[in-house]
Formats: C-alpha cells, structure tokens, sequence
C-alpha cells in the first residue's frame, strides 16, 4: 500500500480531500512552520491578559454562566483542566475512528491558526497524537452542536492530558496516560485560555459533513448505475434523458443524471430491442421516467452543502477569539447552525433517493408491471419466493430513512443556566445522517442485485456494455437466477461493492467513447 504523502496544516484551509485522507486513509499531518511562529506571537497576547487584573473571558473567569467569576491567577491551571474533565461528559456508544481523527484534525486545523491563544506545544501535541495512530474515545452523545463540539472536543483534550481512555493504532482500548507514553508524547498541562480553544468548535459535526459528502459523491453514480439497469431490464426506454429534453429545464444536478444513465445505457442491444412503433407503451413510470430529477436533485443539495462545507473550512472557530489586530473578543461563530442545516438538508435527499430505488426494485418484481419477468424474480413460482424480501429490506430501510429525514436543526435544548438558550443540534444532525448514508448503499446494492437478476432472465435478449459489466460485477460475489438460497450474504457482499465504490468505478470503466 504506498503511503500517503502528508497533510500540511496551518498554511491554508484545508480540503475535503485533506479530510478524508487522514479521518479516513491514516495520511500523516505536518504543522507549516510559519504557523507555530504565528501560534507563539498570539499566546503572548493571551500572557498579557492573564497578567492584568481585570478579568477576562476564558483566561482570567469561569465559563458559560459562571463567565463573571474571576479566577485568582494561582487556580487558573486547575480551571483549564476542570473544564476538560467535566465537560468530557459523553456517554453511549463510541464514535467511529474516522469521526474522530476528523475531530482531531479539524480542530488542530484551528488550532495552528494562531487565533485561539494556545501555545506551540499544544498544536504540537495534537499533530503528535494523529500521526501516532491514537483515537480518544469518544461518545454519542454529549454535543449540542453549539458552544462547539463541547463533549467529544472535551474527550480529545483529555486524552492529550494523558487521562481518559483512547485507542492505540492497533486499535486496542488503553488508558490514555500508557498510550502516550509509549508514543513519546507529554501529556499537556494547559494553562490560560487553551481548555475553551480545545473544545470551542464545529469539528464534529463538519468532519462528519465532509465524510459524508465524500461518499455520497459515490453513490449517487451508483444510484444512476441502478436506474439504468432497472431501466433496462424493465424494458423502459432511454428517450427521456436525451439532453435536449433536459435542456429545457437546465437544473444542473438533474443534467448530470441524465448524462450518466445515457452513457450507462448506450448501446445496449436490450434497450434498441423495442424501440420504435412496434412498443406501444406511452411512456415509463415516474420511478424509472424521473430518476434524473430525483437524482439530481440530490446532487444540487450536495453542491450546496459542499459549499458550506468549504466556507467553514475556511473559517476559525473558538470563543474568545483573538482577532488579527491583537483583540480578545467573544463571538458567535460557533454555533452549529450553518452546518447543521445542510447535514438536514442532505438527509432529505438521502431518504428521496432510497425511496425511487426502493419503488423500481418493487416494479421489477411485480409480474403486473415488469413486462414479462417472473413473479419476483423467482425460478418456481410458488416455491421459491425469489427476491420477494430483500424488497421487504429496502422497504424497511427507506421507512427508517423518512424518520432521519426529519431535521435536527429544528430543535433547541436550551443549557447551562439558560446562557446558552438556542443550539444547532449539528452534532445529532450529522450522526443520523451517517446512518441514512449506510442505509441509501444498502437499498441501491438490493436495486442492483435485482437488476442483475432481471437482466439474466431477458436472455437471449442482452444487456447493455455498461449494465452488463456490472452484472458481471455482481456475480462475482452473487450467484445468478435459480432456486432460493440463503440471501442475506449475497445482500452484505453487494452492499459492499457499493460501498467501496467498485459498482461506480466498474460503471464508469466500460464508458466508450
């Protein structure tokens, strides 16, 4: 496996693409030098501060509603690490490895902008803790999505203090005070202001956003790839993407889908066997007929989060901030709700898209709409049941997906004292979106395990390069039509393919022209 060249940090924003490298793929992360020269000079205008007897927020008071309590300069290390010990308050299952070294990153990202006031070591520290492999645990639930990412912020930082549990790069659960020893790395000892810079961010939720963006990339062309092939092998015709009918609308997600279901589609020898007048359907159902739109659709909600995406990666999140000009100023800018909106937004399209590929694998297997094809699909009819319940699955899935359809964002908890009396629920956001996306590839993988079968079955009739490449994809993990057999595995190994993106890249190999 070659090795990824690292991500530089603290020189310009980051990329999705810096994200998904090291949340994902391990790419090591190095720290621009100029940035821990512009990290030193900002820590001592937090120094200045500390030393002037009039109190100032995060560095010489408590916080959120105990922010008017001065704190005497000889408690002041003792409040950085209450605040990071109890504000570690996650409880629940552990968050997923990629979550948090995006978690990590992002907020080291920060960081190494020389705007929090945190010294040198601790954006040293942080780097040090990705590039030796260890995950702090981190918990469900705990994040309200504003005031940052508090909890799972909370967690990271204890871990850098040597105390909590974490994973090592074995993936082993260890206490954070032997892993970091065995890595070489000080556990930190954090002094004035560096406890809210360690926890005052969106990092959570936006790494799970970028995760997610990255992946749906994928399978919205596996979604096309499924449309295609129930297209195909429902005899539908392919008229109906041609490009100057999509002209006339020039939605520009909906463009794309269409182009790739005429590619996917293109000189299929099924699809030109009833062409012409001799096919007296009319027109296809709106399942196979609008699959563009549907799409589309999604892919639009895609650019526009991605959008989101990069702002926010651009952007600086702590409070208080130090601004250009040597200030110490409270802000706003960590609330949730920029981010947390198009985590919602996404799961709509998420719960849309499941929902089309859910009816065009139910029309494949109804013997009163697909147009010659057996009763579910199945070799005896009345013996075998066929693919009857892997449509009962998708069903399933997408009556979920509806549920995580309904947005977070919408909700407020108001906490600490009525201070913080509206958040983003960004966090919550994100997490049900992580589950929609699993539950989109599941349904599509059940859509092309049914097209691959329905596309044998037209024999002698042949499907198309494209369609007929990935059916071939498929039986290499998935027998072809005959008698009922154990179907779950065949299901979880063609989940698989669409997860890793084997159908999409597979599709777009056999492309001509």
């Amino acid at each position: 496996m070659t090795e990824l060249a690292p991500v530089l940090v603290g020189a310009a924003p980051l990329s999705p693409a810096d994200v998904v490298a090291v949340a994902r793929h391990d790419a090591p992360v190095s720290i621009f030098q100029d940035a821990l020269t512009r990290v030193a000079e900002t820590r001592r205008v937090i120094d200045g501060l500390a030393a002037d007897p009039n109190p100032h927020y995060g560095v010489s008071t408590g916080f959120g509603a105990l922010a008017t309590t001065f704190i005497a300069p000889d408690r002041r290390f003792q409040l950085q690490a209450s605040l990071i010990r109890s504000h570690a308050a996650g409880t629940g299952a552990e968050v997923e490895r990629e979550v948090v070294r995006g978690l990590q990153l992002l907020r080291l990202q920060a960081l190494a902008s020389g705007r929090t006031g945190v010294r040198p070591i601790v954006v040293e520290t942080y780097a040090a803790l990705l590039n030796s492999g260890i995950t702090p645990v981190v918990r469900e639930y705990g994040s309200l999505g504003c005031s940052g990412d508090l909890a799972p912020l909370a967690h990271i930082a204890l871990a850098a203090m040597g105390e909590g549990e974490v994973r090592d790069a074995s993936g082993e659960l260890v206490p954070a005070s032997a892993a970091l020893a065995r890595a070489g790395i000080e556990p930190l000892t954090l002094v004035e202001k560096e406890g809210l810079a360690l926890i005052n961010g969106t990092d959570g939720m936006l790494g799970m956003l970028v995760l997610a963006l990255h992946d749906l990339e994928t399978l919205l062309v596996t979604a096309d790839v499924a449309a295609a092939m129930s297209v195909e092998s429902q005899l539908g015709t392919d008229a109906v993407f041609a490009a100057d009918l999509m002209a006339l609308r020039p939605q520009r997600g909906q463009t794309e889908s269409a182009g790739n279901l005429r590619r996917f589609l293109a000189d299929s020898p099924m699809v030109a066997s009833h062409k012409g007048p001799d096919d007296g359907r009319v027109q296809d159902a709106y399942s196979l007929r609008c699959s563009p739109q549907v799409h589309g659709t999604a892919r639009d909600t895609m650019a526009h989060a991605a959008m989101i995406a990069d702002r926010e990666l651009a952007s600086v999140i702590d409070n208080p901030v130090i601004t250009v000009d040597g200030r110490i100023e409270s802000n706003g800018n960590f609330h949730g709700a920029p981010v947390a909106a198009v985590l919602d937004f996404l799961a709509i399209s998420v719960a849309d898209v499941a929902s089309v590929s859910e009816r065009r694998t139910d029309r494949a297997l109804d013997p009163a709409r697909n147009h010659g094809l057996p009763p579910f699909l199945a070799d005896e009819v009345g013996v075998d049941s066929g693919l009857m319940i892997a449509q009962y699955a998708a069903a399933g899935i997408v009556s979920e997906l509806k549920r995580l359809a309904v947005p977070a964002s919408v909700d407020s908890i108001p906490s600490s004292a009525m201070q913080e009396d509206h958040v983003s629920m960004g966090w919550a956001a994100a997490r049900k979106l992580r589950r929609a996306i699993d539950g989109l590839g599941r349904v599509l993988a059940i859509e092309i395990l049914t097209g691959a079968r329905a596309l044998d079955l037209r024999a002698p009739l042949e499907a198309g390069p494209v369609t007929g490449a990935v059916r071939d994809l498929v039986r290499t993990v998935a027998a072809g039509p005959g008698p009922d057999r154990f179907l779950s595995p065949e299901m979880e190994a063609v989940t698989a393919l669409v997860q890793s993106g084997a159908v999409a890249r597979i599709a777009k190999e056999h492309i001509h022209g």
